[in-house]
């Protein structure tokens, strides 16, 4: 894959603090929290990519344009590669460092087989990509790429060496996730990441509109810049890289023991009887026994409103000629949980999946929990950790992924750099 570094240019941390003007991506961004962000600071990116005013995209632009001038933002020296360390520690207490860096890459077409995606895409998203992108002329954020090196040279070389310096930022989100970045100006250094990537086929993480709008642009701007998008790049081969399950919430009232005898038919099952006194530790031992299980044969939890026990459901090998799918996808336990229980047993059609109608997917374990106890939902699907395995065999042999099935966390903050689509 071709590389260069980002014609950057970023905050002046003389004139605003990087906490009050950072913000995570436009698409996870609700209207209330759009709101408090706007508060928080005159120059927070939030007013960059997801504007509250009646003509977003021209207001995009003409804050752009105005926080150039007046020194808000400003252009790195040279050309360089930002280099990210993002520290923080799961749900279950383990503490995460996952490391990465931000630069350019050529863009390639799907068929050419550099670059694979996993996820489908839709059209809406992509027109209001497409219309910011074009009337700021940079890209504002990152496509989430992933690619393979077992020696982890870049990291190894480069990011060591870099991480004995002081960050260019230091700041922390309201994730909790703490984000230290450094600039990466020195040409041999640049070099050796470059020639590193050359061989290297990316998958897309995250950010499979932003890719493909990067793409539409490309095409309708000849500018060499427009050529390239702004990407984050991490190594699958780093255990600190971490695939998060999206969960299945079913809201549309189904009676617990009806839904439990059409599982039986396909899974086998084990119980966790909790009381009150017992369910946090029955809750984590639930958690463990699904991953622990989910190592032999497909395994997915179930948690139903009014029923004081944890189900660990095993899917039995028989099940599988029930799946119309073809054999690398019928690996995932959402392929199957989706063509056996949601669409076969419960009867929710495919648009009812696609526009979330009497289903929810919840990205974070404590909410799909709460929302049995609080009483918002009839049951929970507690998915297990995708394999980073299973994605990469999927994209390569040419299939996505169904709907809502990864979660790479932490998310990338915006506002850390702007990789502006003109020449400099």
């Amino acid at each position: 894959m071709e590389i260069k570094p980002i014609n950057a240019i970023i905050y002046n941390q003389d004139k605003v603090d990087m906490e009050a003007v950072i913000a995570p991506p436009y698409d996870v961004i609700g209207s209330e929290y759009q709101k408090e962000l706007y508060e928080r600071s005159p120059y927070n990116f939030v007013r960059l990519i997801l504007s509250n005013e009646e003509d977003r995209y021209k207001s995009a632009k003409r804050d752009f344009d105005a926080w150039l001038k007046d020194g808000i933002l400003k252009e790195t020296e040279k050309p360089c590669i930002l280099y990210i360390v993002q520290n923080y520690v799961t749900e279950n207490g383990r503490q995460v460092s996952r490391r990465g860096f931000i630069a350019r890459n050529k863009i390639e077409t799907f068929e050419s087989g550099k670059v694979l995606p996993h996820e489908f895409t839709m059209g809406g998203p992509k027109a209001d990509r497409l219309n910011l992108m074009s009337e700021v002329q940079a890209n504002l954020s990152q496509v989430f790429m992933v690619y393979e090196d077992k020696e982890q040279t870049i990291d190894k070389v480069v990011g060591e060496k870099v991480m004995q310096t002081k960050p260019l930022i230091d700041t922390t989100d309201d994730k909790g996730v703490q984000n230290l970045v450094w600039i990466i100006d020195d040409e041999a250094d640049i070099e050796l990441i470059q020639k590193n990537m050359e061989d290297k086929i990316l998958l897309i993480a995250d950010g499979h509109h932003r890719y493909e709008t990067a793409m539409n642009y490309s095409k309708i701007n000849t500018n060499p810049e427009a050529q390239y998008v702004m990407s984050y790049f991490t190594n699958l081969s780093d255990d600190n890289l971490i695939i998060f399950p999206t969960h299945r919430i079913i809201t549309k009232w189904v009676e617990p023991y009806v839904l439990l005898e059409s599982v039986k038919k396909y899974y086998d099952i084990e119980e966790i009887i909790f009381n009150s006194e017992n369910k946090k530790e029955a809750k984590v031992e639930f958690l463990a026994r699904i991953e622990e299980e989910n190592q032999k044969q497909i395994t997915t939890g179930l948690y139903m409103k009014n029923v004081n026990k944890f189900f660990i459901l095993k899917l039995k090998p028989e099940a599988l000629d029930e799946v119309d799918a073809p054999d690398v996808l019928k690996k995932l336990d959402l392929t199957v949980l989706h063509q056996l229980i949601i669409t076969k047993e419960l009867g929710y059609t495919k648009e009812e999946q696609m526009g979330q109608i009497g289903i929810k997917y919840l990205k974070q374990e404590a909410e799909a929990f709460e929302a049995i106890d609080m009483g918002t939902a009839e049951a929970s699907f507690i998915m297990a950790y995708p394999k980073m395995q299973d994605i990469r065999e999927i994209s390569g042999a040419g299939y996505k992924m169904p709907q809502k099935s990864t979660y790479f966390y932490p998310k990338l903050l915006s506002g850390v750099v702007i990789n502006p689509l003109w020449q400099r």
